[in-house]
């Protein structure tokens, strides 16, 4: 079977969580013997390419990557449906002849790589990683960082969003306006009356924004059938429209299971190990550990200071005087090493993280946990067994869960003898299987 895979980008120049997905899916269906190609693109802003499209091999794995440069977004509409990339998507589908397209992401692709697909009459599976499908801002977070369940009937949570966005804290009292509950009723048609008077050319903005939905709903009606990879993400797709063939399987882990070496130094080590970004909550855990007795505890945060330097430099001025060590990043091939030199680790996100890799890489390596009580999360941490809940956003719970461990340097010890997950990449790559022989 030739399967191919199309995600937003892909190495050697990225490593996220869908790019991590997409590699061990590649690895292990090109095990198994089936033919399999990546398509990607550099994303618009980023160094261009010497040719629009370029190919290259990665790990054994064909990649297939055309330049977002030269069709860059030029509005909001474009984050989703693009209807000029369609020339260069039916272009690649036309030459590779694959029996199954799998989508990993629609950013840099757009709905338009869907409508294509259609019209080829090609099998189409997708894996929702995240929350493209229903929200503006992939995060299901609000303007004013409140958890969300989705787009209103108005629409009022997505305009808040982007007028948080566009608009920046000098026009704070208007997005308060459109959000004011004895207007949501209004609240559409007030931002698309109120906008143009500060920028005319945000009214074709705001029309997208209200539209989005429906034109995401509508698109992912073509999937032949998808993949999610908790209850939680399953749910938030359900809630909010998606009929279609939804299975749920849990993303695999291949890492070395050796339990967790003994130490004897009598502290409790902290880590985090993620992207260094305010939504992910790292500021909480600085804050949380300056609120403890840290005489026993120390932390080490890994992490890229580049992706955000405001962020990671207040950060830093935050830990100063405490017990905390910036330790920058590793090859993804030393996370057990990296786990297995920490007690426990902390997730301490502010929005709804959805299976995030690390947190399964944790559990597969005895490694108790600390999470915010965020659904996506606590689907797979047994509290007391696995690990402790905090209440999402606040440090003051934060710190009495680490206090938790820090009280008594046996605990984690204790508890990581318990701790497992078994679950590995080929077994998730076996659903897909089942799925791709299913619809093709």
């Amino acid at each position: 079977m030739k399967i191919v895979l199309f995600v937003h980008c892909y190495f050697p120049d990225h490593f996220y969580g869908t790019e991590s997905y997409t590699r061990v899916v590649a690895r292990n269906l090109r095990d198994l013997g089936h033919i399999v190609k990546i398509v990607t693109a550099t994303f618009a802003g980023e160094t261009a390419q010497t040719a629009f499209i370029e190919e290259y091999e990665w790990e054994g794995t064909g990649v297939l990557r055309f330049d977002r440069n030269l069709i860059p977004n030029r509005v909001v509409r474009d984050t989703y449906y693009m209807p000029e990339l369609r020339t260069v998507l039916e272009r690649i589908l036309r030459r590779e002849k694959p029996d199954v397209v799998h989508v990993c992401h629609l950013i840099n692709h757009t709905t338009a790589l869907l409508e294509v697909l259609d019209s080829l009459g090609i099998p189409t599976v997708g894996t929702f990683t995240d929350f493209y499908g229903i929200c503006f801002n992939n995060k299901l977070q609000t303007h004013d960082e409140a958890l969300c369940l989705g787009p209103d009937r108005q629409r009022t949570n997505c305009l808040n969003c982007f007028l948080k966005e566009v608009a920046g804290h000098a026009n704070a009292g208007l997005t308060r306006y459109a959000g004011h509950p004895a207007l949501r009723p209004l609240s559409a048609r007030v931002a698309r009356l109120a906008m143009p008077a500060l920028k005319a050319a945000w009214r074709e903005d705001i029309e997208a924004i209200v539209e989005r939905p429906a034109i995401l709903a509508d698109a992912y009606g073509k999937f032949d059938a998808a993949v999610a990879p908790t209850r939680f993400l399953y749910d938030a797709y359900r809630r909010n429209g998606f009929e279609g063939r939804l299975d749920i399987s849990h993303f695999g882990i291949d890492i070395d299971r050796t339990p967790k070496p003994e130490r004897s130094d009598g502290k409790t080590h902290f880590g985090f190990i993620g992207q260094l970004a305010r939504h992910k909550g790292v500021h909480l855990l600085v804050e949380a550990l300056g609120a403890i007795a840290h005489d026993n505890t120390r932390l080490s945060i890994w992490g890229d200071e580049q992706s955000d330097p405001a962020y990671s430099l207040e950060l830093r001025r935050s830990a100063a005087w405490l017990p905390v060590s910036f330790r920058g990043t590793f090859p993804v091939e030393e996370m057990a090493q990296r786990l297995a030199e920490i007690d426990v680790l902390v997730i301490p996100s502010l929005w709804y993280e959805n299976s995030p890799l690390i947190l399964l890489q944790a559990l597969a390596t005895h490694t108790p946990v600390i999470i915010a009580d965020v659904a996506g999360m606590t689907e797979f941490v047994p509290p007391l067994t696995s690990g402790v809940y905090f209440a999402r956003g606040s440090a003051t719970s934060l710190a009495a869960a680490m206090e938790h461990f820090a009280k008594d340097p046996a605990l984690a010890r204790a508890m990581s003898q318990q701790i497992g997950y078994e679950r590995t990449t080929r077994h998730m790559v076996d659903d897909l299987l089942r799925i791709y022989e299913e619809v093709a």
